[in-house]
């Protein structure tokens, strides 16, 4: 989950060579080039803000070292949602990728995040974008595009817990005796109720919604990014709250609050492990690992 305090995971620098070789390849002249900067607000890419004479570019790079066994490949699972989204959803255009970056247009606006005060009036806005967002469905099944496709999302969403599972294990970080795949098969007709793989974004935390002059602007960071239930998407529009009328008006649909649930229970468990590999310490990540406890075992006694 983006936004946890930390380091990233071996960030790598930026050579200006090999900049100037993606622009070339991107059809951008190099000598066009004006500034980059170095975006800190990320937690897992290396991010770089291209100014360039034809328009202004973003520049992922993906890091190296552990990690949970679904991050790997994530830039091409972020390029993939961006193609899926874009015409559906303020989206990033997909200028140039690759296995290990992603170039794209950057966006207009700042994350709600830096602008808390002012948050709740685009709650209507963001519902509606959402709602056009999963108006995208897949056609080769659901889960993670860089774990494999199943036929189901029962399936999908059982291996994507498993996953989970084998990462608190193999880091050795301690979990509530409640959690176990049986949350999960315990579930799976109501799981198999959602048919239709849809596009889930799934990093939708106020870091990751761009904001300007009053609209959303832009959906960034879709790394995370699954074919799925739809619910699932609410549970980082909602992260640590309950959800809220002008959220759900603007998305047109109730949401089944049990689907909901197990979803936040899994973004939590990713959310206790992932601090392990990429080294987190200090008070900071401690205060939010008491947090993430607390919401855990809140959303483990209602199922």
């Amino acid at each position: 989950m983006s936004g946890a305090s930390g380091r990233r995971p071996q960030p790598r620098p930026l050579d200006p060579g090999y900049l100037a070789s993606l622009l070339s390849r991107a059809g951008r002249d190099p000598a066009a080039l004006i500034t980059v900067t170095e975006l800190a607000d990320g937690t897992y890419n290396t991010v770089h803000l291209v100014k360039h004479a034809d328009g202004d570019l973003v520049l992922k790079i993906a890091p190296t070292g552990p990690g949970l066994t679904h991050e790997q490949n994530l830039i091409q699972t972020e390029a993939t949602f961006y193609q899926a989204a874009l015409g559906k959803a303020p989206v990033p255009e997909v200028v140039l990728s690759g296995n290990d970056f992603l170039l794209m247009t950057a966006l207009p606006g700042v994350t709600i995040h830096s602008i808390p005060s002012e948050r709740a009036q685009y709650r209507r806005e963001l519902g509606a974008i959402v709602a056009s967002l999963h108006e995208v469905t897949g056609t080769d099944g659901f889960g993670y595009p860089q774990r494999g496709l199943k036929d189901s999302w029962s399936k999908a969403f059982l291996a994507m817990f498993d996953d989970v599972l084998y990462d608190a294990a193999r880091y050795d970080v301690a979990l509530p005796a409640k959690v176990s795949r049986q949350l999960v098969t315990d579930r799976t007709a109501l799981l198999d109720s959602v048919r239709v793989p849809r596009l889930i974004h799934f990093d939708l935390w106020d870091g990751n919604i761009l904001v300007d002059d009053g609209r959303v602007t832009g959906l960034i960071d879709g790394e995370r990014a699954f074919w799925g239930d739809p619910v699932a998407e609410f549970v980082s529009l909602t992260l640590f709250s309950d959800i809220d009328a002008d959220l759900i008006t603007g998305y047109g649909a109730d949401i089944d609050r049990e689907r909901l649930s197990l979803y936040r229970v899994y973004l939590y468990l990713i959310m206790l492990i992932e601090g392990t590999p990429r080294g987190y310490t200090g008070p900071d990540h401690a205060g939010l690992i008491k947090l993430v406890e607390r919401h855990l075992a809140k959303e483990l006694a209602t199922l």
